[in-house]
């Protein structure tokens, strides 16, 4: 995918190319360009679905929802922040809160029925659970690296914690087409990725 055909606002390369460029730091292992890049596609399978959504601001959420990665818990909200201090000089206001709530809403995805938006951007940010085999095992081996700091019991106590809460959910997808073809792929790669994880945790864990 051609990420900067994609960016939507066609005066304000410079800015793309300072999202872009965070995306392609070094330190990244999974939330890098390719990571944005299916996350885009995804969109794109979404509204090829069906799903009717504000492309320009659920595209740039896109962009935005991991230009802030670090590994720490408020990544999300300063990636926000990002960009609601850069878009203010393109969009209106209303369409600068609407990407921010969305970059937010990508900490939890956890969108209203109502919120279509929300529900394309969560679940095309959750589709690499349905990634054929391959795929999810390089998924989950770029996660562990950008945890380095971490020992070995630490992460797969966390990503363990992580994973039983997403099995705890009624539906991992918001849409009806990713319930229907993403759905089972994801638990079933969930569950295998945990019971890899937990033979490796003390009893006491």
């Amino acid at each position: 995918m051609d990420l900067p055909r994609h960016w939507p606002l066609p005066d304000a390369t410079d800015l793309r190319d300072d999202v872009l460029a965070a995306y392609d730091e070094p330190t990244r292992r999974y939330h890098d360009l390719r990571h944005l890049t299916e996350v885009l596609e995804r969109i794109e399978q979404l509204h090829e679905e069906g799903e009717q959504f504000d492309p320009v601001t659920v595209t740039l959420a896109a962009f935005f929802h991991d230009s802030v990665y670090d590994g720490e818990r408020d990544a999300e909200e300063r990636s926000a922040a990002w960009a609601e201090d850069a878009l203010g000089d393109h969009l209106d206001a209303e369409a600068v809160a609407e990407v921010a709530r969305l970059v937010r809403l990508t900490e939890t995805h956890d969108p209203e029925p109502d919120d279509h938006g929300g529900r394309v951007l969560s679940d095309a940010d959750l589709a690499i659970l349905a990634a054929p085999s391959e795929r999810y095992a390089e998924y989950a081996a770029s996660v562990r690296e950008e945890y380095q700091h971490l020992s070995d019991e630490e992460f797969r106590v966390g990503r363990a914690q992580v994973l039983e809460r997403l099995l705890e959910k009624e539906s991992l997808f918001s849409t009806p087409f990713a319930r229907i073809s993403w759905e089972a792929a994801a638990r079933a790669n969930i569950a295998a990725e945990l019971e890899a994880l937990t033979a490796y945790l003390s009893p006491d864990r």
